[in-house]
């Protein structure tokens, strides 16, 4: 009777770090998209200081940008406002205790230069994510 007991608390326990897992993936689909409308919205800035933690680091190229603030005043002071970016996560993985998770696949960046000429470029893109006390979603590397 007790390895039966044993059995289906083991069970119960795995079953609810799969809806965790799941609850997860499914919250971070719905940042990853409220991320992209941001910026189609309000701007780099503020979307990319807004989606991230306060310890966050941005790689970008051979630089990194550390923190919610170095982030903030990087995107301030790009020039061109004439900026889009579009991305779909090609995988998203969470961890069985909800908290963690990370999401890869491809971005099209796209900015009209100061000729009128549009420059698109493209690539891959990796974030890492940690679920705040709050229970948003924070990215701590992009």
């Amino acid at each position: 009777m007790k390895k039966i007991t044993y059995l289906m608390l083991i069970l119960l326990f795995l079953s609810s770090c799969e809806n965790k897992q799941q609850q997860a993936i499914i919250e971070i689909q719905a940042t990853e998209k409220a991320f992209e409308k941001m910026i189609a919205e309000e701007g780099l800035a503020e979307a990319f200081s807004y989606f991230a933690a306060d310890s966050a680091v941005k790689s970008f190229g051979d630089t990194l940008i550390i923190g919610k603030k170095g982030i903030k005043d990087f995107y301030k002071n790009q020039t061109n406002k004439n900026i889009s970016l579009h991305w779909m996560p090609d995988y998203i993985y969470a961890s069985e205790s909800g908290d963690l998770a990370y999401t890869y696949g491809k971005y099209t960046y796209k900015m009209i230069d100061a000729n009128g000429r549009e420059i698109k470029s493209t690539g891959i893109f990796h974030t890492v994510w940690r679920k705040q006390k709050n229970g948003t979603w924070k990215f701590v590397w992009d």
